[in-house]
């Protein structure tokens, strides 16, 4: 049986999202050519192409050191390339969290952020938009051995003393290591660099991938970016074990506090015990080796408190080699390919559907949007056909009367308009009172206040205390946007409702929408403080300046980032909110405009009545054609975003 490889998955993948935009790019483009578009509709489109086309897939490697993180990337992503990508021979391998990705605008580059950075505020996000902070090595595409080289700073170590570690949050005065390294020398060393960004064109990485490897309990446990952000923002995280070392009790300490809680926001979770060509051994039969790899497995699974079938025994190394070569034995033997397997079917399958859902939304919406204000004028139109045809051969006092009648509908319907601007103005006073609750202003605020109150603390109760405040005023900030977002929505419902009755606009629903996604996730950064960081043996291990330096800066960082998640989607739904209705006003005011000229070019000139009953009809034949080639862009859509690729050859060939 041939197993279908994370590499095929994801180009499959990549494939589907780029025939998914271009049936939306359609849409966008049909709408305006139309003249059918309006501007929240070209935002919202425009939005969902930005989506699809800058969409990433984002795999997390996890393990302390010397357990092959590295090797096993370079067997699943580059070993088509014919060379390790990232430095993993013995003694040499990354130090920092590394994450490699494509970025068209950048030249191909490796660029470190020096360790020293740990004393500055900032968040490794903050940083990322600092082009300053970083030192930038070019790679040399064309050399193998100079990008090698290039790469091989990864593991660089500088020497310091207990006092510069401490200030980096990198002195452990337990560690045995470092006690005898400065029993012996006065120094330890430590990693040169905090985080490293590797600018890559490999395909995948074009295609959107991104690789996050994560090196050690050290790095993550002193990196709370890591664990709080880069970690649950992961669609996949592998965790590798050394059939070498088995299941180590540091092995299990990031089991336990950094991988296990993902359950809940990583797509795909699987365990790697790597290195089981240790277990090669020619003097036992095939049978007893995959036994005692079993052996292993099962071992592994139970000290973590997993299923077996979730422990994927691999040769991250002879896998490699494998590709390398086109050794197709050495590779099945590698059993790399089960592990590719596992995790496409873990992964691409969630991620694909997280990518249609949030399009189809955005698609459904545009497209009913449309298809009523096309129904709409299609029947105002039918309407008015009737309506003239009800004329011939009638005399003029009743056209007469016909032409005060549709004046007085005209008139009814600005009184009415008078009620929709006064109403607006009250949703206006309600959008800035929403739009100050939740600004970035206010959230800003909350993060200085707190900062000081955290530098000015001397003792431990003070630093929690600060931040459990901090906490609840956001919480206090967003229950009570929630409770204005319910206002607007009652006030819109009521509104919406009074229009369809009085002047028989089409029955619109109000888009749901709730803030509750961003309340969980501010849930999830306190439980995260709470339970890592905000402990008695962190605060005193670490010290006040680095809890306020670090923690508190990517808590705040990522409460920050929520905040502007939340003031993005908030703005987008006030504008989706209002937008039909004042669609719907705009066409009703102009097809009464243009009844009320009808019956007047008639009144004036009878024997211009059914030249005007030819031109409507024309008109509603165009609004019957437009219904239909909506509906067809419409499907054209639903089967790309379904995968149905016998559809989508036909659709390209229609």
């Amino acid at each position: 049986m041939t197993l279908t490889t994370l590499v095929d998955e994801f180009e499959q993948y990549s494939a589907w999202r780029e025939a998914v935009y271009v049936r939306v790019e359609a849409l966008r483009d049909w709408l305006a050519a139309q003249e059918l578009g309006d501007a929240e509709s070209d935002r919202r489109l425009e939005q969902a192409l930005t989506r699809l086309q800058d969409d990433t897939l984002n795999v997390a490697f996890v393990a302390e050191f010397s357990r092959g993180k590295s090797e096993l990337i370079n067997a699943i992503f580059f070993g088509d390339y014919r060379q390790r990508v990232l430095p993993s021979s013995a003694g040499r391998t990354t130090m920092c969290p590394t994450e490699l990705y494509f970025d068209p605008v950048r030249p191909p580059s490796l660029r470190l952020l020096p360790i020293a950075t740990r004393t500055r505020e900032g968040s490794i996000a903050d940083f990322k938009r600092d082009p300053g902070a970083w030192e930038e090595f070019p790679l040399n595409l064309d050399s193998a051995d100079e990008m090698s080289a290039t790469l091989m700073r990864l593991a660089d170590l500088i020497e310091v003393d207990a006092a510069t570690a401490d200030a980096y949050g990198l002195f452990d005065p337990e560690d045995t290591d470092t006690a005898r390294s400065l029993a012996r020398e006065g120094k330890i060393g430590i990693p040169r660099w905090r985080h490293a960004l590797i600018n890559f064109p490999h395909p995948l990485l074009k295609q959107g991938l991104v690789i996050l490897d994560t090196p050690g309990l050290n790095a993550i446990g002193t990196e709370p970016e890591l664990t709080l952000s880069m970690l649950p923002g992961a669609h996949a995280v592998l965790f590798l074990l050394g059939a070498d070392t088995g299941v180590t009790k540091s092995d299990i300490e990031i089991w336990r506090q950094h991988i296990a809680p993902l359950q809940g926001a990583s797509r795909a979770r699987l365990v790697v015990l790597n290195k089981i060509d240790g277990l090669w051994d020619e003097l036992k039969t095939e049978d007893a080796i995959a036994a005692e790899i079993a052996r292993q497995a099962a071992t592994s699974a139970v000290q973590l408190d997993l299923p077996a079938s979730q422990v994927y025994p691999v040769s991250a190394q002879k896998a490699l080699v494998a590709k390398v070569r086109g050794d197709a034995e050495l590779l099945a033997k590698s059993r790399l390919p089960e592990l590719e397997a596992a995790l496409s079917q873990e992964l691409i399958p969630h991620k694909q559907a997280l990518v249609a859902e949030s399009t189809l939304t955005v698609v459904e919406d545009v497209v009913l949007k449309t298809t009523e204000l096309l129904e709409t004028r299609l029947a105002t139109l039918q309407d008015q056909i009737d309506e003239l045809a009800g004329l011939r051969g009638k005399n003029r006092d009743v056209i007469q009367h016909m032409m005060v009648k549709a004046n007085e509908d005209k008139q009814q319907f600005n009184r009415g308009l008078d009620q929709f601007n006064a109403l607006r103005n009250v949703f206006a006073g309600q959008v800035e009172t929403l739009r100050q609750q939740i600004g970035m202003q206010r959230v800003r605020h909350e993060v200085r206040r707190t900062r000081l109150a955290m530098e000015k603390s001397h003792f431990t109760a003070g630093l929690r205390d600060s931040m459990s405040e901090f906490f609840r005023r956001v919480e206090g900030t967003l229950a009570a946007a929630s409770r204005t977002i319910d206002e607007i929505r009652a006030m819109m419902s009521a509104m919406y409702r009074k229009f369809s009755e009085e002047f028989g606009l089409a029955a619109v629903n109000i888009p749901d929408y709730s803030l509750g996604k961003y309340r969980r996730r501010i849930d999830q950064l306190q439980h995260g403080f709470d339970e890592r960081f905000n402990t008695l043996r962190t605060m005193l291990t670490l010290g006040q300046h680095q809890i306020t330096t670090r923690f508190f800066e990517t808590v705040a960082s990522e409460v920050v980032q929520v905040f502007e998640l939340a003031n993005s989607e908030t703005e987008a739904w006030l504008k989706a909110l209002i937008a039909p209705m004042e669609t719907q006003v705009r066409e009703h005011k102009a097809q009464l405009v243009r009844r009320l000229d009808s019956v007047s070019r008639i009144h004036t000139a009878t024997e211009t009545l059914d030249e005007r009953i030819a031109e409507l009809e024309t008109t509603s034949g165009t609004t019957s054609d437009q219904l239909d080639n909506l509906a067809r862009i419409n499907n054209r859509i639903a089967s790309a975003l379904s995968g149905d690729w016998t559809a989508l050859r036909l659709a390209k060939t229609a």
